[in-house]
């Protein structure tokens, strides 16, 4: 049903590359999505994944201040009382975030971002300033018509939600992660469909778009969209409802035959989309073509 489809959408929906470390030395990768909207090198994609891209330098640029003053720290009997002295002036445990490089992938050449955060959506436009040897080659169509996006309607998400890529190492020497050219560079994308259960928001202004599956993590900023690959929204959160069908201590027999007492509170996880109205309407107070 959606093939053709993801065909469109794949030409102008690209992944966000994250790795993060941790103090202590632990390395998380994770991914994101984002769609460009014109040929102009603008995109879109959610607030809380444009909020980490702002403040990516100043994490790594305090992580830097707090090696410079360790490394200046004279080895001796005082020396762990003088760094667990420093971990509590830049407020570092085991498993603080030190460290966060971004890669994006398939946008081209470019000399910085933008960003436009929504005041009160999940929701933000990246503009890839000065945009050369652009890699993407389409850009969004959205739904003219808010009317014809009703409850039952089938559509489907698409992003990048299982981060496959190992391309990155952290380097002892400096205590920095690094990018490298070894290793798997690519995550392999993701569509999952579902159907339109509800809507968010007011009967005033309806802000969202909920679905009757999850958004996958790494689907976020990724575009909702229809079979013919009008786009309709923009994945942003998954929401938790509690189905009421506890049980406890209840009797069953497992795999091997024999009989076990299990728990469960079931849930049912439902996606969360920001309205293609409100993308719009963010487009324009931004004096964004598209």
């Amino acid at each position: 049903m959606f093939v053709k489809a993801i065909e469109k959408i794949s030409r102008f929906t690209a992944p966000i590359h994250i790795i993060s470390h941790a103090y202590g030395g632990t390395i998380t990768p994770g991914t994101s999505t984002m769609f460009f909207v014109n040929d102009d090198g603008v995109a879109v994609t959610c607030k809380h994944v444009a909020e980490l891209i702002m403040s990516a330098d100043a994490i790594n640029v305090a992580f830097n201040k707090f090696k410079i003053e360790r490394n200046a720290i004279p080895r001796g009997k005082k020396y762990r009382a003088a760094l667990q002295g420093l971990e509590a002036r830049y407020k570092l445990k085991k498993n603080t975030t030190v460290s966060v490089k971004i890669r994006f992938l398939n946008v081209g050449i470019f000399t910085g971002i933008t960003c436009h955060t929504h005041p009160a959506l999940d929701l933000a436009i990246l503009i890839f300033n000065d945009l050369t040897q652009k890699q993407y080659n389409s850009h969004a169509t959205f739904i003219n018509d808010p009317n014809k996006i009703k409850q039952g309607k089938s559509l489907c998400r698409y992003g990048f939600p299982f981060p496959e890529f190992n391309n990155y190492k952290h380097n002892d020497d400096n205590d920095e992660l690094e990018w490298t050219e070894e290793g798997v560079k690519s995550s392999p994308s993701f569509p999952l469909d579902g159907i339109i259960t509800r809507f968010l928001g007011t009967n005033e202004l309806i802000t969202g778009i909920e679905m009757s599956t999850p958004g996958l993590k790494g689907q976020s900023g990724g575009p909702l969209f229809d079979e013919d690959g009008l786009v309709y929204g923009l994945q942003y959160a998954t929401n938790h409802l509690h189905l009421g069908f506890d049980i406890k201590n209840f009797e069953i027999t497992n795999d091997q035959g024999n009989k076990e007492r299990i728990s469960d509170s079931p849930f049912l996880h439902v996606g969360h989309c920001i309205h293609v109205d409100q993308i719009k309407e963010f487009l324009q107070d931004n004096h964004i073509t598209f």
